[in-house]
């Protein structure tokens, strides 16, 4: 052991080397650990809590549907239409669910896959002359014989278009006008995307054949959405990337999701704000049961109140998007030149989110 003359103390007091290096190594050793601890405080469970409670908005479980999973409208009497369990629902934002499409001649699908619906605007389609139909709604047809179902106002069901050997997880309407004021479809072909426009005859072509993998809540940009308005807006549950598809097929990143990503986890469900949207308006989205996933569904319809919305200071022609895990949302707001992203919203921790986000003035 070598010792070294070194005063520590008061007079009279030495130490040997070894033993202050092993004081030291202790006092550094309490550095560490209570770094350790405030680092904890204020990066583990705790700060994500205070975190999301100083969100402006969150989502909140709205009306018990089992087997929710697509949201579309609101139709001209206000009431949104549901597809839940291979079924159809109307949906008063003050009421309860009421069955639609039933009987003969109505709608049923199998309650396993995503059946997403979509409703048009109503105006006609140019050079064609023929509406999609005031307050109808179109369904995908993902078994069998793939394709998508029109349900017209009154209830009545057929097979409006047919798809080839494809499986279709995407459906919105162009009501902008750059795709012709077709019904886009989108599917999953080889690990890319297809995407097709349906006319009002039912005519079906193909707009792109190798786009990124996307699906879910896809939606039409309006113009006024920078450089990409007009174009068809999908996300990527898997890389949080969102994407944005021209009528010539041409593929452009808009942003992406800071938000976690992964299967049955990233950016899933999307809406633009429409015209009009104040703080007596609400978001709508459905929260689907999945037994054994991480986030299990409640089986019910979320709403995140326009007054939190307000509060977070959305305003019309920004895009939403909410991941499927949890339904955490953000907003992009894009100019000519550049797109913000903004965390604004969180919903149940148990959500499974699918489908599209719905916004609706009261009843």
């Amino acid at each position: 052991m070598v010792y070294r003359a070194a005063r520590i103390g008061g007079p009279g007091r030495w130490t040997s080397r070894s033993r202050r290096r092993a004081g030291a190594s202790f006092i550094l050793l309490l550095l560490i650990i209570g770094l350790g601890l405030w680092l904890a405080g204020c990066g583990g469970p705790p700060a994500a809590a205070r975190a999301r409670a100083t969100l402006p908005a969150h989502w909140v479980r709205f009306r018990h549907v089992p087997g929710v999973v697509d949201l579309t409208g609101p139709r001209g009497d206000g009431r949104l239409t549901v597809a839940a369990a291979g079924r159809l629902f109307l949906l008063s934002t003050s009421g309860q669910p009421v069955p639609f499409a039933r009987g003969s001649g109505g709608y049923t699908t199998a309650p396993g896959p995503e059946p997403y619906i979509a409703m048009p605007a109503g105006r006609p389609v140019t050079g064609l002359g023929c509406p999609f139909g005031k307050d109808a709604t179109y369904a995908l047809e993902p078994n069998g014989s793939p394709g998508v179902i029109s349900i017209d106002k009154q209830g009545q069901a057929r097979r409006f278009a047919s798809l080839p050997e494809v499986r279709p997880d995407g459906i919105a309407f162009d009501d902008v006008g750059r795709f012709g004021y077709r019904l886009l479809v989108t599917a999953t072909v080889r690990g890319g995307t297809t995407v097709f426009g349906v006319d009002c005859a039912g005519r079906v072509t193909t707009i792109a054949s190798h786009a990124p993998r996307v699906e879910g809540g896809i939606a039409v940009a309006p113009l006024s959405f920078g450089s990409f308005g007009g174009d068809l807006v999908a996300p990527d549950e898997t890389t949080g990337q969102i994407w944005a598809i021209g009528p010539g097929g041409k593929t452009r990143l808009i942003a992406r999701s800071p938000l976690p990503a992964g299967g049955d986890i990233g950016v899933e469900s999307a809406a633009f704000v429409p015209a009009g949207f104040s703080r007596d308006w609400a978001a709508y989205v459905a929260d689907r049961r999945s037994l054994g996933n991480r986030h299990p569904g409640t089986n019910s319809i979320l709403r995140l109140p326009g007054a939190e919305l307000t509060r977070a200071r959305i305003h019309a022609g920004e895009l939403v998007v909410a991941s499927e895990g949890g339904a955490q949302t953000i907003v992009i707001d894009c100019s000519v030149t550049a797109c913000t992203v903004r965390h604004i919203a969180d919903g149940p921790a148990a959500a499974h989110v699918e489908g599209h986000i719905v916004f609706a003035p009261p009843s």
